[in-house]
């Protein structure tokens, strides 16, 4: 009696030590999951800094963790600062055209071709209604300024996170290959054989979803700068990192290559705005089509409507690491239930 009452006592005093752990670590588990992903994807320049340092693993993992602040933080950090700036300036002027009466059409909408006279007619007949559209402008401006500011929140709240996200992954560096070990054991000592397996396909299921995510932001910036280039659209090389960053979202390169094609139209050059336009459809947005699915082909088999919907359920659940996140838990449990139901049908 008095054995069984300490053993109940004993898993009570466990338990509740495991939910206080949790309840501590639960705002930071997206961050300690995204430094994990993070960390086992760039392992192999860890483990070369390491090999020439001569084994000082201290001294590659904060040479590792410096070149990944390089990496995304510094051009991250000055996008943020852009766009900061640039949604002040914007709010600014479209306030004047809210409140406006004179809603007449840019001067460069009836030069679109084939649709732009019916354009041009159907602004101006909105127009004609001047103190409606003025009260419409109003009511929308405080709505638009709200959201404007809400993006340039998750921007920054983004680079937080990216921060603190680096921060960890030096400890990941460092200490790799001792929580490796225990994970391993963990596993097999829970599923065997099974277990084991299934750690590596994770590992392989994470290296190709990051590859497939990163790569296809890379070259979607790359032939992003080249066109911005041969239109002549100022900011080229930010414009192109903003299309790598807003590439892992499947809906982000049209609005850094829209809003280019926006400014030449809006500066007369309507030429080299259709062939933004071109360039944007065919050219940028296409690169996710076929690089994506090449990349994470190699190393992990994923829809691209899992890659959609877990980067859209990551951002929602985790913010913005939920980018890399999302699809990578998404491939793992589709990874993890193929591997059931084949043992299920063995």
């Amino acid at each position: 009696m008095i054995e069984s009452s300490l053993r109940n006592a004993r898993l009570t005093v466990v338990v509740l030590l495991v939910i206080g752990v949790f309840w501590v670590l639960a705002p930071f588990v997206a961050a300690l999951l995204f430094a994990a992903i993070l960390c086992l994807s760039t392992w192999p320049l860890f483990a070369w800094l390491e090999t020439r340092l001569k084994g000082r693993t201290t001294l590659a993992a904060l040479l590792s963790t410096l070149i990944l602040a390089l990496a995304v933080l510094v051009p991250m950090t000055y996008l943020a600062a852009t766009i900061a700036d640039g949604v002040g300036q914007l709010i600014i002027l479209l306030r004047p055209w809210f409140e406006s009466t004179d809603h007449a059409p840019p001067a460069w909408l009836a030069s679109l071709p084939v649709v732009g006279e019916h354009l041009d007619a159907y602004w101006r007949k909105l127009a004609s209604s001047q103190t409606e559209l003025a009260n419409l402008g109003k009511q929308l401006f405080e709505p638009t300024r709200r959201l404007l500011l809400a993006a340039t929140g998750l921007i920054g709240q983004g680079l937080l996170e990216l921060t603190l996200v680096v921060f960890i992954t030096f400890f990941f560096y460092r200490d790799g290959r001792v929580l490796s070990e225990r994970l391993a054991r963990m596993a097999n000592r829970i599923g065997g054989d099974l277990g084991t397996r299934m750690l590596q396909l994770t590992q392989s299921t994470i290296m190709g979803v990051v590859i497939g995510i990163v790569g296809t932001a890379a070259a979607q910036g790359v032939v992003a700068l080249l066109g911005f280039l041969i239109a002549g659209v100022p900011a080229a090389l930010l414009l192109a990192a903003a299309t790598f960053f807003l590439s892992m979202i499947p809906v982000g390169p049209p609005l850094i290559w829209g809003g280019a094609a926006w400014w030449l139209f809006d500066q007369g050059q309507t030429g080299w705005a259709i062939f933004m336009l071109v360039y944007g459809l065919t050219v940028i947005s296409s690169v996710d089509n076929f690089v994506k699915p090449i990349l994470i082909s190699r190393t992990a088999s994923l829809p691209i409507l899992l890659i959609a919907l877990g980067v859209f359920g990551g951002v929602l659940s985790f913010g913005f690491v939920g980018i890399f996140l999302g699809p990578v838990i998404l491939a793992i449990g589709l990874t993890l239930a193929d591997i059931s139901t084949r043992a299920t049908t063995d």
